[in-house]
């Protein structure tokens, strides 16, 4: 199965929002599968295109109608992109309220916040990323890492303030940032 970007044509902004021209919506994938980006405001133009392949994510580039109006159509589940910077600058997690799980890439792994190649980019802000955003949600909500074991936020919150005294030098946490 080769990969192909496929393109829908979505009606122009009737609300007189960021342009007159038809928004372009993108489904990318195989025979099986696709991503679509930007689904824009006409759901059935989009499952024409998709047909009998399975929806693994809607990726809306940014918040106006004409590009995300038909995004809850097209897939049955919502992620919530959460800004976590500290392991890089624009750093993400992605949570999915329905299915219970957060995907939180190196911002939060098993063992706590990971490091890259043995240093912290920003380790104050790592922390403050999970404490604000990651701690907050539902304690059974799984954790699923960029990297290792899966975990949980009621774990997770049983470590925070360790990782907190650690300080200065996380590195003398056994394990931290593999």
């Amino acid at each position: 199965m080769s990969a192909r970007i496929d393109q829908v044509s979505s009606p122009a902004s009737a609300d007189g929002g960021s342009g007159t021209a038809e928004t372009n919506v993108w489904v990318i994938g195989d025979d099986e599968e696709v991503i679509v980006i930007d689904p824009g405001r006409d759901a059935a133009a989009v499952f024409d295109v998709v047909g009998d392949r399975e929806v693994l994510a809607v990726i809306c580039t940014h918040g106006h109608a004409d590009h995300v109006a038909a995004a809850l159509e097209v897939a049955d589940v919502q992620l919530e992109v959460i800004h976590a910077p500290g392991h890089t600058y624009g750093s993400v997690c992605l949570y999915c309220e329905k299915l219970g799980v957060v995907f939180t890439g190196h911002t939060l792994v098993a063992a706590g916040p990971a490091a890259q190649d043995g240093e912290f980019y920003d380790y104050a802000g790592q922390l403050t990323a999970i404490g604000e955003h990651l701690l907050g949600l539902p304690s059974d909500t799984r954790v699923l890492p960029g990297h290792g074991a899966e975990t949980t936020i009621a774990e997770a919150e049983k470590k925070f303030d360790a990782w907190v005294a650690a300080g200065s030098d996380p590195s003398s946490l056994v394990g931290l940032g593999e």
